[in-house]
């Protein structure tokens, strides 16, 4: 039998770390604590040492990482929160729950920080439809998605779908969530003054979630893994309880009946006791008898290390008990006395330190003593080995950018996926502050709110990925995801203000994993740099692998923007007849290789995986956004406009782009000089605008140093650009149907 410290995930060096800490041998209950808290999804121990490179400061920025999520100063006296997590383990093991659950954690994180949950955001992977388990897997993880979010009742606005084999035995389930505040309910996880209380809300106690991050999280899958056995591990949720959280978390808030507020999200009630009496400097007695329980016979590391869900941890004044229980009570919230905030201790070194006892009882018999900060803070951490791919020359050197496109009819009609069918399952219209919802460029919200001061200002979001640029080369990928991201913003008027990341990897272990890892923070590094963007939170999910093979570098980066005046709708995908078709950004990529294929959509497609990534400028892709921006934003300010659509080239190219709004109107369009390879090429910067004056947008574009070009007319029943000539009735049944057909298809 293997010690008890390596069935818990610890190592040896590990396990040695710990007794010198405690001075001692650690009993059972305390190798559980450090087991989950020394986990790689708690402690990062693999990417903290890379983490921070990342540039997280900006005058607007009130809370960077390290907290449960990331705040903007949004101004008029609004604070925006914002965070991304994973839960792709759990989702594949139980894609409804796993998914379901992922919304919920992701809603608290928000909310403990005082802010309101306005908007979800959902980026999800999934290997080829041609298979029944992927299938299963969409449908599970949508309907817990929309299950969840419905029924809480906060909006699923935007994501991403993307079908790849590389995600077949490890699918990924993203989830972004932003919320608002005033800025004077902003809250921290930090437990103070001794003798106050910890107060545990919400739900019971139970089997469901234990280890989930440390079993989960921390390990691959294999063909011979028992999914049924893993089951357990996946948390269950509970939307009717958390909506009833959130409305007492916010009162409670509001009423300043809390010192601090933290969630019990991974590692439960062991990770938020310890993490905020770490932030504090303080210590913190928990009764595990004291734990309202909904199984019978719970052990105290169970009680300790469970991740049920829809429960938080208050830090409550003696004074302010009784107020605090009358007003759960009226919520119809669950809350109990756990435990107390205690004073540091000196050591003998005379410094002071705060340790996290678990007793039998208030003052019961001591099951565990351990310092909160060495749980907290103090993993160890690893600079793991790295290594570039030895293929990857070769890899760069197998380009299919000179590769002749023989039929790009059929081409465009294989890349037109509409994911209506899944967004369709979610209400994006919650609160009624939806002013762009799912399936557009990005999301766009009113900043507007139960208890919000009174703005004009609005709130864009989205959600980028392209695994096969990172896959090619990881720096340059996320470098040009950022890019993609910040256009986005652009198309609905809004100027990026923040980031949030999900960097999605393979096994640690592995050195090319690593090295993926390490060149993805430094391109996103650069590229925010570049955008003068600070990133304030994010997530590392690693162990990503299926029978030892890794997915592709999978982040995820999410942007928040804001628009100063949001009084009437962007322009959107809604050309006109006779408009004229503009392309607003640089034509070509560059002059060696003008219209690179290398990790794109068409190129994947053909099972074309090599090449390169294109290189861009940052100065010519931040001057269009500003341009574009601009532009739409005096639309949203009620300005007279001449734009009639505005959308970013993007996955698939400028083919694509022109065939979803052609989609989107039923109107078509004639382009005649582009040729195949600039139809199907992609690189950021680039935008599609049609206008019934041109030559104004001409001269705008001109005085603000941007490049725009004449593409066509807008007009008639035929999609005619370049080579391609299809009726405006196909492409549109073609994007509408392709999703529900590969999902309908039987064996």
């Amino acid at each position: 039998m293997q010690p008890i410290h390596r069935a818990l995930g610890l190592t040896d060096d590990e396990f040695d770390d710990i007794v010198t800490v405690l001075g001692r041998q650690p009993n059972h209950l305390e190798l559980a604590l450090y087991g989950v808290m020394w986990s790689e999804h708690c402690s990062y121990k693999s990417s903290r040492i890379h983490l921070k490179r990342l540039p997280t400061t900006a005058a607007h920025v009130l809370v960077g990482p390290g907290e449960n999520a990331g705040v903007i100063d949004a101004g008029d006296g609004i604070a925006v929160a914002i965070r991304i997590e994973s839960h792709n383990h759990p989702s594949a093991i139980e894609p409804y729950q796993g998914a379901a659950t992922g919304v919920g954690g992701i809603l608290r994180d928000v909310f403990t920080m005082g802010a309101r949950p306005l908007a979800v955001m959902d980026p999800l992977f999934f290997g080829n439809l041609d298979d029944a388990r992927q299938r299963w897997l969409v449908e599970g993880v949508v309907s817990g998605i929309s299950g969840y979010g419905n029924s809480v009742g906060v909006p699923t606005i935007g994501g991403e779908l993307t079908f790849d084999p590389t995600y077949s035995g490890n699918p990924l389930v993203n989830v972004l969530c932003a919320g608002a505040l005033p800025v004077e309910r902003l809250v921290l996880g930090i437990a103070s003054g001794p003798g106050n209380l910890a107060v545990l809300l919400g739900s019971t106690t139970g089997r469901d979630g234990i280890g989930g991050v440390s079993v989960l999280a921390s390990a691959g899958f294999t063909e011979t893994a028992d999914d049924a056995a893993k089951r357990p591990s996946v948390q269950v949720g509970d939307p009717y309880e958390e909506k009833r959280l959130i409305e007492a978390c916010l009162e409670l808030l509001d009423r300043g009946l809390a010192v601090g507020i933290q969630d019990l999200g991974g590692a439960g009630l062991v990770c938020a006791t310890s993490e905020t009496a770490a932030r504090g400097g303080v210590g913190m007695d928990v009764d595990v008898n004291a734990v309202p329980l909904r199984e019978a016979g719970m052990a105290p590391y169970e009680v300790m290390t469970s991740e049920s869900q829809e429960r938080m941890l208050a830090i409550v004044t003696p004074e302010n008990w009784p107020a605090v229980e009358a007003l759960c009570a009226r919520w119809e919230v669950r809350a109990s006395v756990v435990g107390h905030v205690v004073a540091p201790e000196e050591t003998a070194e005379g410094s002071t330190v705060g340790m996290l006892r678990v007793r039998d009882g208030f003052d019961g018999p001591v099951l565990a003593e351990v310092p909160a900060k060495s749980l907290a803070d103090e993993a160890p951490l690893y600079d793991r080995p790295r290594e570039r791919p030895r293929d990857l020359d070769a890899t760069w050197a197998d380009d299919p950018s000179d590769d002749e496109i023989t039929d790009p009819v059929a081409d465009l009609l294989d890349l037109l996926v509409d994911p209506a069918w899944v967004y369709r399952q979610y209400d994006s219209q919650l609160f009624l502050n939806t002013v762009v919802g799912p399936g557009r460029d990005a999301a766009l919200l009113r900043l507007a709110g139960p208890g919000l001061p009174a703005s004009e200002r609005g709130l864009a979001l989205t959600t980028d990925s392209n695994p096969r640029w990172c896959a090619l080369d990881p720096r340059l990928g996320v470098a040009l995801t950022v890019a993609e991201g910040v256009a986005n913003l652009a198309c609905v008027g809004a100027t990026a203000k923040a980031v949030v990341n999900c960097l999605n990897f393979g096994n640690p272990e592995h050195p090319e994993v690593m090295w993926q890892l390490s060149e993805t923070v430094d391109g996103l590094a650069e590229a925010c740099r570049a955008f003068d963007l600070p990133v304030i939170g994010g997530n590392v999910s690693l162990y990503n692998e299926s029978d030892g093979t890794d997915i592709d570098p999978t982040p995820v980066i999410g942007l928040l923007g804001l628009v100063e005046t949001l009084v009437a709708p962007p322009p959107g995908w809604s050309w006109r007849a006779d408009d004229t078709v503009l392309l607003v950004g640089v034509r070509r990529a560059r002059d060696d290789r003008p219209f690179p294929l290398a990790g794109g959509r068409w190129a994947t497609q053909h099972g074309r995986r090599g090449g390169r990534p294109p290189q861009f400028d940052y100065s010519a892709a931040a001057q269009a956004a500003a341009f574009v921006a601009a532009e739409v934003a005096a639309v949203c300010a009620g300005e007279p406009t001449h734009l009639s659509a505005v959308h970013d080239v993007a996955g698939g190219g400028l083919a694509v782009a022109l065939a979803e709004i052609t989609s989107a109107t039923g109107t078509g369009v004639r382009v005649e000089d582009v040729t195949s390879p600039e139809l199907f090429s992609e690189f950021p910067g680039r935008y599609v605008v049609a206008s019934d004056d041109p030559d104004g947008l001409l001269a705008r574009a001109r005085a603000a140093g941007v490049e725009v070009t004449v593409l066509g007319v807008v007009g008639g029943e035929r999609f005619r650009v370049g080579p391609i000539d299809v009726a405006v009735e196909l492409v549109a049944r073609r994007r509408r149907d392709a999703l529900v057909d590969a999902l309908d298809r039987r064996p």
